[in-house]
């Protein structure tokens, strides 16, 4: 009896339907193919076992599975569930009639128990757009699915649930999820808040504008000035999520399995902020099996790199193409992926080896060459891709033991907020053009114009820091969001020379 099941695979962040095709007939054996990996294959012990456990019995015939397309490489444990209810269908122990109005997917354990998986979101709306009733997987995955609306969904924690389900003999309980209320109740949960910063107000300043225009930043101090505690408050600032950017951002954290159990949606901006030792494929993505890398995972977030010039230079490098795209392609012999990348970079790292150079009480006591030597390591084309460069220096200890509460991140949050809402109004005709900082060279010249005053103050500051043209776009580009923060039109010379004095790096004192 030939009997056809659904599953899928996931190929970057989007998903494909897969027809398992399967056959009982007369034999002994049992084949699988379709292009199957070995997880895959190795599949056939612990459907046999959980069968057999939960008192069926798998059929002592010839059993003939195809995986449809079978160009498509099916990798993982994920297809356990399917092919095992295909098995049965097959044999004629469960009724195949419902097979076609639902999609099944879930790793077996030995006993009949249904594990999490991977990917689970892009397959839900893979099967939403395929006219499917409805997604049968594991139950710690149920929230996840759930988010995609006219999708039943049914979270199973054994086989024997699906199996007497398909005989009519149990009603399966639908999940269901308020995605609304989940998402808006969720926007303004933060760990950390700028309040508890003390002193830095130039420091937040700039983190304000960064957060405003979606501009890269790096920030330049000794060690304990408070590189590390400011950047990790930076979500707290940044405008929350729309529904669209959770669901993209969503989709690639459920491919690379990074969602919590029962989470139907992510709410808040992710914040990565991998060490130093990352390796080129963990940073961009791919390998064997691909899967997002960090540069993926922090997708309308944050990505933060501490002790920025401890990186391998290589893996520095990769970052270039992305900053610009905001995606990344991974390409291999066999495969070729897109992953979006588009995401805020917060560098950090000490002015010198010791740390101590430009320190206003400590003295530098590294050799000469030592500076520009340790700045060598980031690259003058990278830096040139970060629009705001800012020195810290050590909070004195007036502004530590002040009782006066700083500045909320609520507050500062809501002129980022008002930021924003000129720049989606600005952009508005604009594909995929959201911020500030993703201007194009056309939409630089149509949106941002500055009187003689200013073209006289940028040209003397060309001249003298040596500023490349990509500098100067992106001086151009902050001068647009501090004007938006001030709710100007026009950009006028104070908005020039706060975004000069963003470029710290370019300054002759950094060079000894």
């Amino acid at each position: 009896m030939l009997v056809k099941v659904f599953g899928a695979a996931v190929q970057g962040i989007h998903a494909t339907l897969i027809t398992i095709e399967v056959n009982v007939g007369r034999g002994i054996r049992f084949m699988l193919v379709g292009l199957p990996d070995a997880s895959v294959k190795e599949s056939h012990e612990r459907i046999v076992s959980a069968i057999e456990v939960n008192g069926y019995k798998f059929p002592r015939q010839q059993v003939v599975v195809n995986m449809s397309p079978a160009d498509i490489r099916k990798e993982g444990s994920a297809y356990d569930l399917p092919l095992a209810i295909g098995v049965l269908g097959a044999s004629g122990v469960i009724q195949s009639d419902k097979f076609n109005d639902y999609l099944i997917m879930g790793e077996l354990s030995l006993d009949g128990t249904i594990l999490p998986i991977k990917g689970v979101l892009p397959i839900a709306v893979m099967a939403k757009e395929n006219g499917f009733k409805g997604f049968i997987l594991p139950s710690e995955n149920a929230m996840e699915a759930a988010v995609v609306g006219d999708l039943e969904v049914y979270g199973v924690k054994n086989i024997r649930e699906v199996i007497e389900f398909f005989n009519d003999k149990r009603k399966l309980q639908r999940t269901q999820v308020d995605i609304y209320r989940e998402f808006m109740g969720n926007q303004s949960d933060f760990e950390f808040d700028f309040a508890d910063v003390k002193g830095q107000e130039n420091v937040k300043r700039a983190l304000e504008v960064a957060a405003a225009g979606g501009h890269n930043i790096i920030m330049v101090g000794p060690p304990g000035s408070g590189k590390s505690m400011m950047a990790k408050r930076l979500p707290s600032i940044l405008p929350p999520f729309s529904i669209q950017e959770a669901l993209e951002t969503t989709k690639i954290h459920s491919v690379a399995g990074k969602m919590g159990r029962d989470v139907s949606l992510m709410s808040c901006r992710p914040f990565r902020s991998p060490h130093h030792t990352i390796s080129d494929v963990a940073m961009v993505g791919g390998g064997t099996f691909p899967q997002p890398g960090e540069i993926s995972l922090a997708h309308n977030g944050v990505l933060f790199l501490d002790e920025l010039p401890e990186f391998n230079r290589s893996v520095l490098e990769v970052l270039r193409q992305p900053l610009e795209d905001r995606i990344i392609t991974i390409s291999r012999a066999k495969f070729s992926i897109e992953y979006p990348a588009g995401f805020m970079l917060v560098a950090a790292m000490n002015p010198c080896p010791c740390g101590y150079y430009n320190h206003p009480d400590k003295e530098c006591v590294c050799p000469p060459g030592a500076v520009q030597k340790y700045l060598n390591k980031i690259s003058g084309p990278l830096l040139d891709r970060i629009d705001i460069q800012i020195e810290i220096v050590p909070v004195p200890f007036e502004k530590i033991s002040d009782k006066t509460p700083a500045e909320r991140s609520s507050k500062i949050r809501k002129r980022v907020i008002d930021a924003r809402k000129i720049q989606e109004e600005r952009f508005k005709n604009a594909e995929d053009i959201y911020s500030n900082a993703q201007m194009t060279s056309k939409q630089l010249h149509k949106f941002v114009s500055i009187d003689e005053a200013g073209r006289k103050l940028l040209k003397t500051a060309m001249e003298k820091l040596g500023l490349s043209a990509r500098a100067y776009d992106r001086i151009l580009k902050v001068s647009r969001t501090i004007a938006d923060l001030e709710q100007s039109e026009h950009i006028n010379t104070s908005h020039l020379a706060e975004a000069i004095s963003y470029r710290n790096l370019d300054r002759e004192m950094w060079v000894r």
